[in-house]
């Protein structure tokens, strides 16, 4: 592996982006960011190349995240900061509007919403989306496509 201020350099917005579009608080974003990188420091010998970097630090950030939601019960909905990928469908974001198509995508029922998630604002391939949840890059494929429709039929649903 490269050395770790390198790695930092690279995938930080990466892992930062994939935090704050869970938590939606930039504070707790970046405080859980750089706890990411902490235990990707001390595991770092355990990184045996199987996957790509920035899906073994969004695996991470992922524990991270679980662990803050477990000693801090009370931030489960950490925030109000609105944030949106702009690869999600200009269409759907046009009618919609950002804070809206939001709260319906946080709304989205697991695992649609975590990988809605890491595709629009981690930017993970599929292969990368199915190595974090553990599943093979056609389940990331289907769940994405399935999640993409439950979120476009709310969408419509309001219009």
């Amino acid at each position: 592996m490269q050395p770790m201020d390198e790695v930092y350099r690279q995938h930080a917005r990466t892992v930062y982006r994939y935090l704050l579009s869970l938590t939606r608080d930039a504070d707790a974003a970046e405080e859980l960011t750089q706890e990411t990188f902490y235990q990707a420091i001390r595991s770092s010998e355990r990184f045996d190349g199987s996957c790509a970097v920035s899906t073994w630090l969004c695996a991470i950030a992922k524990n991270v995240l679980s662990a803050y939601r477990r000693k801090h019960p009370e931030t489960e909905e950490l925030g109000e900061q609105e944030m949106l990928s702009p690869s999600a469908e200009e269409e759907t974001v046009e009618s919609a509007g950002r804070l809206e198509l939001l709260k319906k995508l946080h709304a989205l029922r697991e695992p649609y919403r975590e990988v809605l998630y890491l595709r629009a604002f981690g930017g993970l391939s599929f292969r990368e989306v199915g190595e974090v949840q553990g599943k093979t890059e056609n389940w990331a494929r289907v769940t994405f496509y399935r999640g993409k429709e439950l979120l476009r039929k709310e969408v419509e649903e309001d219009e």
